[in-house]
């Protein structure tokens, strides 16, 4: 199969013919139709996360049709749509998965990080780490569900349920967040790199009642605010942003420090809190929730083979919406 390879942090991917993997017990064998392209994949390849596998194969928003299954495995036959997210294997044995946070297990796999992922024609995924998908719609608009949505919606779980909603860094996330907080009633303010008047005019057209510069104050107080964007100086901003009581969310897996800022804009009981990927309870609920919305992503398609490509225009704030890998 075709593989888009990363040798070492900070190089280009590069194209590679390699073996078709095979699936080992509990495990499936997908033929990739679409890989989302995440910042979190920018961080694996520019070297920020510090432990990959190496070589890797990047990619963990995967949508893909299971062709074969290894042993043990029930519930799950060829031909069925998967989504194959961030989170790609947990021990089931430590106090976090017997608790139900399994997002926090203290043995995970990460998918496109430790595991081989959906930067190739072909992938092998733990069966308990993939989700139905229903057949008959684009798998390109399916792929960002898989992490932007998913780590959203937890992120947006933990916000609370203030009808007043910010959402820092108006990219993948945030635009299917922008939606299901408008399906639900919410007011959502949308907050952008200094001058990005394409991405505030996309989060009006999504229905945001304000959308201005990051490093602006909204119209009124905030109940909430969700930290998309890796930049640690976007803490401060929001905390100031937020009413007494308000919550804010670092969504990251990896954000630039946060710099020091004064006791009183944390005083008055606002809260700062980080999401750690996500648990299968949290994918269930976002992807019913996403159909009865309904949601529609806004994709970028890239050729699997322009995968160095994609990760730059991410990199730079080329995107509207979400990049998208199809082999």
């Amino acid at each position: 199969m075709k593989a888009m390879v990363l040798d070492r942090p900070g190089a280009d991917l590069v194209l590679r013919d390699v073996a078709i993997p095979e699936p080992g017990p509990r495990q499936a064998l997908i033929r990739v139709l679409a890989c989302g392209v995440c910042r979190t994949d920018l961080h694996v390849v520019d070297g920020d996360l510090k432990e990959p596998k190496l070589p890797i194969i990047p990619g963990h928003e995967i949508v893909g049709t299971v062709i074969a299954t290894g042993e043990d495995v029930s519930g799950l036959e060829p031909g069925q749509r998967v989504g194959v997210p961030w989170l790609g294997h947990t021990c089931g044995a430590c106090d976090y998965c017997r608790s139900g946070s399994e997002n926090l297990c203290d043995a995970p796999g990460f998918t496109g990080y430790q595991i081989d992922g959906g930067y190739a024609q072909y992938t092998v995924a733990d069966v308990d780490y993939c989700f139905s998908l229903p057949d008959g719609m684009d798998a390109a608009r399916q792929a960002p569900l898989m992490c932007a949505g998913l780590i959203g919606y937890r992120s947006y779980k933990m916000a609370g349920d203030g009808r007043r909603l910010g959402l820092y860094g108006f990219g993948a996330a945030a635009h299917i967040l922008a939606q299901l907080a408008r399906h639900q009633g919410r007011d959502v303010f949308a907050f952008t790199r200094s001058g990005d008047v394409q991405a505030q005019e996309f989060a009006r057209e999504l229905g945001a009642v304000w959308a201005g510069d990051s490093d602006q104050e909204p119209p009124e107080p905030l109940d909430a605010a969700i930290i998309f964007a890796p930049v640690g100086g976007l803490v401060p901003a929001a905390l100031k942003a937020v009413r007494k009581g308000g919550i804010v969310v670092c969504a990251g897996i990896h954000m630039s420090d946060i710099p020091r800022f004064a006791y009183s804009l944390l005083w008055e009981e606002r809260v700062v809190r980080s999401v750690a990927n996500l648990t299968r309870q949290d994918g269930h609920e976002f992807l019913a929730l996403a159909a009865k919305a309904p949601i529609e992503t806004e994709v970028h398609r890239y050729p699997l083979t322009d995968a160095n490509l994609a990760l730059s225009d991410l990199r730079s704030g080329a995107i509207t919406g979400a990049a998208v890998l199809l082999p």
